[in-house]
């Protein structure tokens, strides 16, 4: 179930990221930030007083560094608003998937933010090789001459694991809806002061008539959800294969919508996407195998296959 959620937490992203962009090309990239959560924070509010059980109460303080997940949310709304329509949502997805990778190794080898420990196996390196080189083919036509939003696009991978394995830490003690209301209303105040520092100059501050696209406001309702799922499978499986199982949800997700928008299509994205397909496959069945041999022979299991 947890692997299903993860997957259909990666649609959902993708699908988000579109909404998100859409709301940028109207109201800028902080004012943008800034509708999101509040249009997330009222939706979260809203799921809180319908499902009440779903929050638990805790038995001592919390941790300040745990409600960061939403200020480093922030950053990864910013950082996707950029990116959008310079290049391809395949490749936003793609470079992503960089910064995850590269994060979610990290965190899975130390241990980090009380996450239990999952040393690189030998089938993880040769499932991250085949997801790279899918990488590497479907933005071969991607960024010339967009090194930034290209750059910005590897950094929101990074902040995205950052903020999942922190907001799952504040979930395991105020439940993971609590946890997501939480996340969007830390991140509220971050998104305002950003957008008067920075976004004087952006369509939010010149008044206008809202758009009539209503989808566009959705991307707060879509966060909600996506960081709720998160909630619930980040303590459950390793951070690497969550990372995997997302971005396969997002990739084939985001190859639809480039192919029903017509930005950015190619056989390279969609030959890319199986190859990172390939890759996901590669790294599970070896967990699969590897779980096998350490149950049958124990003493072999440390091999680190």
């Amino acid at each position: 179930m947890y692997n299903f959620l993860s997957l259909l937490a990666g649609v959902i992203i993708s699908f988000m990221l579109a909404v998100n962009g859409g709301l940028t090309s109207k109201y800028g990239i902080f004012g943008a930030a800034v509708i999101i959560h509040i249009v997330g924070v009222f939706f979260a509010l809203f799921l809180l007083k319908l499902l009440p059980s779903s929050s638990r109460k805790t038995d001592g303080k919390i941790s300040w560094w745990l409600y960061t997940g939403g200020i480093i949310g922030v950053l990864t709304t910013a950082f996707s608003n950029f990116a959008y329509g310079k290049i391809s949502i395949t490749g936003i997805i793609a470079l992503g998937l960089l910064g995850q990778a590269i994060a979610s190794l990290v965190i899975d080898w130390l241990g980090l933010f009380g996450m239990t420990k999952y040393p690189p196996k030998k089938h993880i390196l040769a499932g991250v090789m085949v997801a790279f080189l899918g990488i590497a083919v479907m933005l071969n036509h991607s960024f010339y001459g967009t090194a930034l939003p290209v750059f910005i696009s590897l950094l929101s991978g990074i902040t995205v694991v950052l903020s999942r394995t922190v907001n799952a830490g504040l979930s395991e003690q105020t439940g993971a809806l609590k946890g997501s209301f939480i996340n969007h209303l830390t991140g509220l105040p971050v998104t305002l002061i950003l957008l008067l520092l920075l976004g004087r100059n952006e369509a939010v501050f010149k008044g206008g008539i809202p758009s009539h696209h209503v989808w566009i406001y959705l991307g707060g309702i879509l966060g909600v959800i996506t960081v709720l799922l998160f909630n619930v499978t980040v303590p459950k499986i390793p951070s690497f294969r969550l990372t995997l199982l997302s971005f396969t949800g997002q990739i084939f997700t985001g190859i639809l919508l480039d192919l029903i928008t017509q930005k950015g299509f190619t056989m390279a994205t969609f030959s890319g996407g199986l190859l990172v397909a390939a890759g996901v496959g590669i790294t599970m069945a070896g967990e699969q195998f590897s779980l096998l041999v350490i149950n049958k022979f124990p003493a072999s299991g440390k091999s680190g296959l």
